[in-house]
């Protein structure tokens, strides 16, 4: 089989043109760091990068940053969304919207959380806004 006959084909072009590339699976650099670094050392640079900050995050600066990242998120109607920090964990209170909206207010949420589990007691109202 020729190459012209398989750039014809688009099937196999579009699924192993990537691969083919060189852009399938691409290992970063920072990979084969820790790939390499010891395991000490690999788990306090993977903890640092996972809590966003670390654990001594207060809990009024996570609360804000919580909060902020709801306001600023397009997706997310916040104004019926209550952020608290109870334990270790940010619990949302309030209602949306839809169900999108509750899924988009958890992922937002749970990004700006950092490692902290983020613990959902919202409802969806069906309605306007």
């Amino acid at each position: 089989m020729s190459i012209y006959r398989i750039k014809r084909n688009w099937a196999v072009y579009v699924y192993l043109g990537p691969l083919v590339c060189g852009l399938g699976s691409i290992a970063t650099s920072a990979d084969a760091q820790n790939a390499a670094a010891p395991a000490s050392s690999r788990a306090v640079s993977l903890a640092a990068s996972t809590t966003q900050g670390g654990d001594w995050v207060s809990d009024t600066e996570l609360k804000r940053r919580v909060r902020a990242a709801l306001h600023d998120s397009p997706y997310v109607y916040d104004r019926h969304v209550r952020v608290s920090i109870e334990g270790d964990s940010v619990v949302l209170r309030g209602f949306v919207f839809s169900g999108w909206d509750l899924q988009d207010a958890l992922r937002v949420a749970r990004k700006a959380a950092g490692d902290k589990p983020v613990i959902d007691y919202l409802s969806i109202k069906e309605g306007g806004r």
